[in-house]
């Protein structure tokens, strides 16, 4: 059943009651949106605050625990918004207050206040259970101590009727709280009439660190593959379709789980749009503020273990880690164990160990039978199998293995390339440099059809292209790639050991050199026999039998 004026809870049990309002849905169709490459959403026009007509549904999900009277607040803000009332809803989810919570009388008419779904706890939890009790094409995350101006929920939902891979958030700054300062019908009067910027002293406010970046690189414009590192909840708004496709919160992160989210978030092509035409006020200042080192102490494991690129992971680069820093493709099937191990060995034993490798081949072509084990003739692939099943990071793969969403890149190598210990790391550095989301680099000997190639692919590149060409692959997909993040071409010998690239040269030069030496053979072979057609004609020209008897006859 519904909340009430007294605040009567929704268990987890009611979200698909009947009462559960189900917003309006008009289908919008994305198939021809903007193409924005890497972060630079600056060909992105929204229209004029106060002068569209929006048409999509928006839920806005409030995780809360205690502090009813910040709460009062935040739904006091929400009930003064400029987006149409029938196109939002308010989902508040108690998560486990000491003092049941309870809706206050001045909120915006399609809220509901539910209990956090059995099983978890934490922001996280709560706010997956808000969206699945949710029906908006759009999600909204709202803390619980943020009490917004009027166009804040229009300014956001604007972006996301441009394109569905976009994820908007929006600004705050941070003030001190005295509930006794003011009313909630105070402030739904104030922020209705536009006035909310008046709530607070804007000279004794706190801006959030992440202005610093967002205005280092142009509202994000320049920031690339960092752009993830400023969405940390608070206030921000995707997709539905987006949200899902990232996987949702993870319920296991108590602090650090926004920023882990967000990563998921750009490994699925996502662009981030900084919304600054609006402002919120964040109620008191934050945990990261008045306990800096404790929080960033805690969030080292859980983060790291889930983030590859997170900074403070790479002061650990000896270690392995849950998700690899790339997962590593190579075909062995036709290959001998020396080939297989020169290979594999050097990236096993690099200076990026957090790798996971795929050996492909026909693997289940071995079986335990009898055999003759010197005459076998799978010996190198099962010598292959034995050699590297012990190691954590190896796996044995049949056909190419799926994209893991969570690993930022994908790399192919040759097999019987010699990497140099620094291979991956270098690659990676070389492609963030250029930008790329794609990079390739041929080796010695490599040829037309792709074969030798270092091929390195940026997961969020790929994710994005695949969203707006579904279904392209190949040569194809690298063609989206190359419109959404740019793709860069450079030679391979920087990445394998210089004497492998000598030996590949020499090799190279001496299957020239036996080339030539068949070619003038085959040209010698042709001209004998060009000869000895050529006397066989001449036997055979009118009258020339006739002269042969004659001979014959004296």
């Amino acid at each position: 059943m519904t909340t009430t004026e007294t605040g009567q809870h929704l268990t987890a049990g009611d979200h698909g009651s009947a009462s559960a309002a189900v917003l309006p849905r008009q289908d919008t169709d994305f198939t021809r949106q903007p193409r924005v490459r890497r972060n630079d959403h600056g060909i992105l026009r929204p229209p004029a605050l106060g002068e569209w007509a929006p048409t999509m549904s928006v839920s806005v999900v409030v995780p809360a625990h205690g502090h009813p009277e910040k709460l009062a607040m935040v739904l006091a803000s929400l009930a003064g918004q400029s987006y149409p009332a029938h196109l939002m809803e308010v989902v508040v989810v108690d998560d486990g207050s000491p003092e049941p919570l309870s809706l206050p009388p001045v909120r915006p008419e399609n809220t509901r206040l539910l209990t956090s779904a059995p099983g978890g706890w934490g922001s996280g939890h709560a706010f997956n259970t808000g969206v699945a009790a949710s029906s908006g094409q759009v999600l909204l995350r709202l803390d619980a101590d943020m009490l917004v101006y009027r166009e804040h929920v229009e300014s956001q939902m604007r972006w996301h009727h441009l394109l569905d891979y976009g994820v908007a958030m929006g600004h705050k700054l941070f003030v001190d709280f005295d509930p006794e300062a003011m009313t909630p019908e105070f402030v739904a009067e104030q922020v209705r009439e536009g006035r909310a910027g008046d709530l607070f002293d804007r000279e004794t406010a706190d801006p959030h660190w992440v202005e610093r970046l967002i205005t280092k690189h142009d509202r994000l414009r320049t920031a690339d593959r960092l752009s993830y590192k400023v969405f940390i909840g608070a206030t921000g708004s995707l997709h539905r379709t987006l949200f899902e496709a990232a996987g949702g919160m993870d319920a296991d992160l108590i602090l650090g789980g926004d920023s882990e989210f967000a990563y998921r978030v750009s490994q699925q092509g996502a662009v981030f749009v900084p919304d600054l035409d609006t402002s919120s006020w964040h109620l008191g200042r934050s945990q990261m503020q008045t306990r800096r080192d404790a929080g960033t102490r805690y969030r080292l494991p859980f983060v790291a273990n889930r983030v590859p690129d997170f900074h403070l992971r790479r002061k650990r680069p000896d270690r392995h880690w849950e998700v690899p820093f790339a997962d590593v493709l190579l075909d062995v099937g036709a290959h001998t164990l020396e080939d297989v191990d020169t290979t594999v060995s050097a990236l096993l034993d690099g200076s990026t160990p957090d790798v996971r490798l795929w050996l492909r081949g026909p693997w289940a072509e071995l079986d335990e039978g009898r055999r003759s084990p010197l005459d076998d003739d799978l010996l190198d692939l099962r010598l292959v199998r034995e050699t590297f099943r012990g190691d954590p990071r190896v796996r044995f793969t049949e056909a190419e293995p799926g994209h893991d969403a969570r690993v930022p890149f994908r790399l192919h190598v040759p097999v019987g390339a010699t990497p140099t210990s620094t291979m991956v790391a270098d690659l990676v550095r070389t492609v963030n440099d250029k930008k790329a989301g794609l990079l390739s680099a041929p080796l010695p000997g490599a040829t037309r059809a792709g074969d030798g190639v270092l091929r390195l692919e940026r997961t969020a590149a790929f994710a994005r292209a695949r969203h707006l060409e579904p279904g392209a692959s190949g040569g194809d997909l690298d063609r989206v790639v190359e419109d959404v993040h740019t793709t860069h071409w450079m030679p391979g010998e920087p990445f394998v050991a210089a004497d492998a690239v000598e030996e590949a040269e020499t090799v190279d030069a001496d299957a020239l050199r036996r080339k030539l030496a068949e070619a003038r053979a085959e040209v010698e072979r042709q001209t004998a026999r060009a000869r000895r057609a050529e006397r066989k004609l001449r036997w055979f020209r009118p009258g020339a039998a006739g002269r042969v008897v004659r001979r014959l006859v004296r």
